[in-house]
């Protein structure tokens, strides 16, 4: 049980300092943190002694072998000669030299329902289809678009940005693998031209190196009275046309404020705080997958509930993405209401950040992020150039660190588990 002292300390400590908005700016003053570049291994060396300071315990640096990508250049010639600039969507196969040259076929939205009843035509043609805002009801990931054209015979994938202002859009697409397609990703105003020429033969250019690398995972662990641990989590990686400072400058600044806000605390709780900051999110959660692959069934039943923060700054207010998990509502309700909190809930399975292989291994897990279904606040620059430190406020880094405080308080203070554990069957029903 919390008592209205512990639950003052704590949260007087988040508002009353300031290291949440210095580190926030230090984490977007390393750069966009795209894997393998020079500014995700600066982010991680800024990241390891600072992490070891706000939680008092040893840093666990996890090396994570990958197939890593460099992204080099992409362009996109029309069928009158115009050329359009692009960015290469991750690891993306590259076209040969002279490029890759198609009919293109524009699919509006680009669902996978729209790109199956498009039949034959989409075979060898080159793809068009529209990003969406990223947080919302009805959302329709990227990789979902870019798998199913590539499945039903797409020579090549185009992706257009929702968003006006020549900000071309990036994410990762394929996984590196034989019979990936080339992808990338336009602004809108180029779409827009693409979108008008329909049916003529176009030619890209995708240009991009694989080699294998090792990436980090940084991992910290505030002992509680029990084995049992709460894990409250952040990406690390990000994207180089921009700082990442929504996505995911905010989570990682709100990670280390809770853990410095908690620290004397947690000793006499229930259950301890492992703090994990996980790398290669942006690539199909890699960092946090092999993570948990590799723990020993025994460890990963240590973990009762993962609070994962990923997006919480660029629009007011704070959503807790459940997935659906059995009794994740209940649970929250009961968290905030001594705090005096509230946040919205959405129910439906997002596989979109690191919590999702935690529910992939029976752990309840939820996402904290602004801005759901809010498409004209700052997360609309969410993958764009845009993605800059103007876009937050640092009243909105406060309120989503006091949040995910009094959730992971209350995960580490109640006395049955906080949340059932779910059994392989409730799994599948879930991320199906």
């Amino acid at each position: 049980m919390l008592t209205p002292d512990v639950i003052e300390k704590v949260l007087g400590r988040i508002w009353a300092s300031p290291r949440i908005n210095a580190d926030f700016a230090a984490i977007c003053a390393t750069g966009g943190r795209f894997s393998g570049t020079a500014s995700e291994k600066a982010a991680v060396e800024w990241l390891a002694p600072r992490l070891a300071e706000a939680t008092g315990a040893a840093v666990t640096r996890e090396p994570i072998p990958y197939r890593g990508w460099s992204r080099i250049g992409a362009r996109v010639t029309d069928a009158r000669g115009v050329t359009h600039k692009a960015e290469a969507l991750g690891r993306s196969p590259a076209t040969p030299p002279e490029g890759l040259e198609a009919p293109l076929l524009d699919l509006g939205r680009g669902t996978p329902e729209q790109i199956l009843a498009a039949g034959e035509a989409v075979r060898g043609a080159i793809i068009l289809v529209r990003h969406e805002f990223m947080v919302g009801t009805g959302h329709v990931h990227r990789r979902k678009k870019y798998e199913c054209a590539r499945d039903a015979g797409a020579a090549g994938f185009l992706i257009a940005c929702h968003e006006p202002g020549l900000l071309p859009v990036t994410g990762s697409a394929g996984n590196g693998g034989p019979g990936n397609i080339p992808c990338a990703g336009l602004s809108h105003e180029a779409g827009a031209a693409l979108a008008a020429q329909s049916g003529q033969r176009i030619r890209i250019f995708v240009e991009g190196v694989f080699e294998d690398r090792v990436a980090e995972n940084l991992l910290a662990t505030m002992q509680g009275k029990g084995e049992e641990l709460v894990v409250l989590s952040a990406h690390i990686d990000g994207h180089d046309l921009a700082c990442s400072a929504i996505d995911n400058a905010s989570g990682l600044a709100c990670a280390l404020t809770v853990a410095e806000a908690i620290r004397d605390v947690v000793p006499g709780l229930a259950r301890g705080v492992q703090v994990g900051l996980f790398n290669i999110e942006e690539w199909a959660l890699l960092g946090s997958a092999a993570h948990l692959a590799q723990m020993a069934p025994a460890e990963r039943g240590k973990r009762v509930l993962n609070v994962n923060l990923d997006s919480l700054a660029g629009a007011e207010g704070i959503t807790a993405l459940t997935s659906g998990v059995p009794g994740m509502a209940e649970f929250l309700h009961a968290a905030l209401g001594p705090a005096g909190l509230s946040i919205g809930i959405s129910a439906p399975f997002m596989g979109n950040s690191d919590h999702a292989n935690y529910i992939r291994h029976g752990i309840p897990a939820l996402r904290l992020c602004a801005g759901f279904d809010r498409p004209l606040s700052n997360m609309r620059f969410l993958l764009t150039p845009a993605d800059t430190p103007d876009k937050v406020h640092p009243h909105q880094l406060k309120l989503a660190a006091s949040v995910a405080a009094m959730l992971v308080l209350a995960g580490c203070a109640s006395a049955a588990a906080p949340v059932p554990r779910m059994d392989e069957a409730t799994v599948q029903r879930l991320t199906a």
